[in-house]
């Protein structure tokens, strides 16, 4: 029986060619689409599963309050939590500190920058690090030891084994031996690294170190198996209190389940994070295979008068409902089974379009169980529901109407079909309208005074080698090449929340007001080279030998001290004592969607991480690179220039909102092909039913346009209301969305007014095909079997 009907299917679909490629085509967008976002779903929910035991592995943030609110903060715990943590807690087994850095690692003629962290031995443990060559017992055993991944000791050896023992230059001063080499991170890793060496090398010489005033290092911990982590996440806020007497502070723990996932915080707790884009596309991935079953369903039902006589006669002939309804639910899933193929075709094609759009590295891999068969699941699903109501439709025509030729169609049918249309134009209209506001809102954004100027802006990593002990140099010969206005070293990156502090105080300063203040050490040509304002006083003069007790302040903080005039007043900073010499106008660094911290700027070269640099107006950037290129090479020798573009790394800030914008593009686009497809179905159904009352029409002298009107209006009807039900729908889901960024744009309603004209336009050009097609038709074929 079996064999039977997908006998009849195979007819079928080779008599109605059209038909089925759009149905088979169709059907196949859908689930192409699925696919695609369950597998970038099931890679950001795996991330970091290369950590052994990861339920009890804990980053720990600290939450620090500041005018009432609880700030939360990454990276920044003090360094000798670590081991009071392990110590003072029992059910804490590990604990270790991580502090990254970037460095140049050279052996014989072979250099590489790499990044990786100086870390406790702990740290082998609690990420379950795995050891090609050498072992965690004895790799930190002594102090000049260094572990490193695969891929650097492929580059900078033949082989991991090799490796053992050799040494390896760092930041051509300090000399390690390698004790260990790792395998390599999988890239959905949260904090990878190429190498390790122990914490000792950075904090040997530091006394700020030993204490609890300085926060400087990531901290991790991993828990007993079987302890409460609310109960030990209690004991570990109380710690720091308990060492400092400060109750604004304290730490907690951050599970390595939510690293990834859930690493936006509010008020000291969890608020989010990818999580909701996983939640969000997923949803997405239902919604298209959604509207591509509707879609199938309808060119199912439009095809239902070609059957109703096979229908007929089956039943005449003694096929019960039953067995009506297994036959199309079989063909259906045949059907569908030919999409999976086509998918799994367009899945191959797209794939690797998919991973450059959203910056991933995902396979297909249909080898593996966890692949394939949930395609295989997919595929079923969507030809079983898909055909369940054309079967039940197709089935329950009576045999005597049919045989007679005086089956109607029945209002239930007929309301079915155009509500399901509806749906898809709804979701259509939605796509469209969040793909446009979330343009809008990123474009906000970006548009926005950052109060400084990033175009054309060149970052340069200035920490290691000589380039702060050169700086004059560079400077000097960078500048009187005229191909460069200005330079100047600053201690984190521009756009960065960078260094800050509670501990500044002013005259009149509230006494209970606890004010985060960030701080940049600056050369004095950096408000030149940044392109912010000084809108009073003035800046450090020209000279390095600037004054050191000059500060230059941001306006909100001027604001802060309340006075009229704050050039000449002084600040305390512990036992130093500041004369504020300027006002900046406040910049836009840390959150690009909020408002920025005060800022502090004094003069320091020492302890700059990066320089900036002004290219000369009129001059090739190429040109411009060149010569920097070959200063740097001079004055900082064995170093590799390695620069980035500020607007670069701006732009960067925005990746999420943009793969959101970028993904809601493509979805609207096949929400909109998959809708157009099931409206193309539904008005050959139209048309397939009038196509006597059309002959008719036409004898009597109706036009075309008149004909086209007549069986278009209805269709314009369905998508009116369509953009009734889809408005509200979309402004409600928006407006949520854009409450998570406090600088947002507003929603207007020419958004919904181009999103459904659009829909109109391209609902009125598919219908018009159908309508075209049926009105051109000669009448006296329509009418000869009357």
């Amino acid at each position: 029986m079996l064999s039977n009907y997908f006998k009849i299917a195979v007819r079928n679909l080779w008599k109605y060619k059209g038909y089925s490629f759009i149905n088979i085509f169709g059907l196949a967008i859908g689930i192409t689409c699925a696919s695609l976002i369950l597998l970038w779903v099931e890679d950001e929910v795996n991330f970091d599963q290369s950590i052994p035991d990861k339920e009890l592995v804990f980053k720990i943030p600290t939450n620090q309050k500041y005018d009432g609110e609880w700030r939360t903060f990454s990276i920044a715990t003090p360094g000798p939590l670590a081991a009071a943590l392990k110590a003072e807690i029992p059910e804490i087994t590990k604990s270790a500190r991580k502090r990254d850095q970037s460095s140049l690692f050279s052996v014989g003629d072979k250099s590489i920058n790499r990044k990786g962290s100086y870390a406790d031995k702990d740290l082998f443990a609690i990420l379950g690090l795995n050891f090609i060559a050498g072992n965690a017992e004895t790799a930190f055993e002594n102090k000049k030891s260094i572990v490193i991944t695969q891929e650097m000791a492929s580059i900078l050896f033949n082989s991991s084994q090799d490796a053992i023992g050799k040494n390896i230059q760092v930041d051509k001063e300090t000399e390690y031996t390698v004790t260990g080499v790792i395998k390599n991170f999988p890239e959905n890793t949260s904090y990878p690294f190429s190498w390790l060496v122990p914490f000792e090398n950075f904090t040997d010489g530091k006394e700020w170190t030993n204490g609890y005033g300085s926060n400087f290092t990531d901290t991790f911990v991993k828990l007993k198996a079987g302890v409460v982590v609310e109960k030990v996440n209690e004991k570990v806020k109380a710690i720091i209190p308990a060492k400092t007497g400060d109750d604004d502070t304290e730490a907690i723990l951050f599970s390595a389940n939510d690293w990834h996932l859930r690493a936006d915080f509010k008020n000291g707790e969890i608020s989010g994070g990818r999580i909701e884009y996983v939640r969000l596309f997923s949803f997405i991935a239902l919604i298209i295979l959604l509207i591509a079953c509707i879609n199938f369903m309808n060119l199912s039902t439009a095809r239902s008068e070609k059957r109703a006589n096979e229908v007929g006669m089956r039943k005449a002939l003694g096929s019960g409902k039953k067995q009506l309804i297994f036959q199309f639910v079989t063909e259906a899933v045949f059907t569908a089974f030919l999409s999976g193929l086509v998918s799994v075709l367009l899945l191959i094609i797209l794939i690797p379009h998919f991973n450059a759009l959203i910056g991933k590295n995902l396979s297909l891999a249909l080898t593996q169980p966890i692949h394939f068969l949930p395609l295989i699941f997919i595929t079923l699903i969507c030809g079983f529901f898909s055909g369940l109501y054309p079967a039940f439709y197709l089935s329950s025509f009576k045999p005597i109407e049919v045989l007679k030729g005086t089956r109607r169609q029945t209002g239930a049918a007929s309301f079915t079909r155009k509500g399901l249309v509806v749906i898809q134009f709804s979701i259509s209209i939605i796509f469209i309208i969040s793909t446009i506001l979330v343009y809008q809102q990123v474009q906000h954004v970006k548009s926005r005074d950052l109060g400084m100027e990033k175009e054309n802006l060149i970052e340069v990593p200035a920490a290691n080698g000589n380039v702060i002990k050169n700086f004059k140099f560079i400077e000097q010969e960078l500048t009187s090449s005229r191909l460069v206005e200005s330079a100047a070293l600053v201690n984190s990156q521009i756009l960065s929340g960078g260094n800050n502090t509670s501990g500044i105080e002013w005259h009149g300063k509230p006494e209970n007001q606890d004010i985060l203040i960030s701080y940049r050490t600056v050369t004095p040509q950096f408000f030149n080279t940044a392109g912010m304002t000084i809108k009073e006083g003035k800046g450090f003069g020209n000279s390095q030998d600037a004054d050191s007790t000059k500060v230059l302040i941001s306006e909100s903080f001027a604001r802060l001290m309340n006075t009229d005039d704050v050039i000449g007043k002084t600040i305390n900073w512990g036992e130093q004592v500041f004369t504020i010499n300027g006002v900046v106008n406040d910049y836009l660094y840390g959150d690009m969607y909020g408002t920025s911290d005060p800022v502090i700027f004094y003069h320091q070269a020492e302890g700059a991480d990066y320089l900036y640099i002004k290219p000369a107006t009129g001059v090739a950037i190429n040109k411009t690179l060149k010569e920097i290129e070959n200063v740097l090479k001079t004055q900082n020798p064995g170093f590799p220039f390695e620069y980035r573009f500020v607007d670069e790394a701006f732009n960067e800030r925005f990746k999420s909102e943009q793969l959101v914008g970028n993904l809601s593009q493509i979805f609207a686009l096949l929400a909109i092909i998959i809708s157009c497809l099931g409206l193309f179905g539904l008005s050959a159904f139209t048309a397939e039913q009038r196509r006597k009352e059309i002959g008719v029409r036409k004898v009597l002298g109706s036009s075309v346009p008149g004909i086209v009107q007549l069986l278009s209006i209805d269709f314009m009807k369905l998508v009116l209301l369509a953009i009734l039900i889809s408005a509200p729908i979309a402004w409600y889901v928006m407006q949520n969305w854009l409450k998570g960024f406090a600088y947002r744009i507003d929603i207007k309603f020419w958004v919904f007014a181009i999103a459904g004209l659009a829909a109109v336009l391209i609902a009125l050009l598919t219908v018009s095909f159908q309508a075209i097609k049926a009105a051109i038709a000669n009448p006296v074929k329509s009418l000869r079997t009357e």
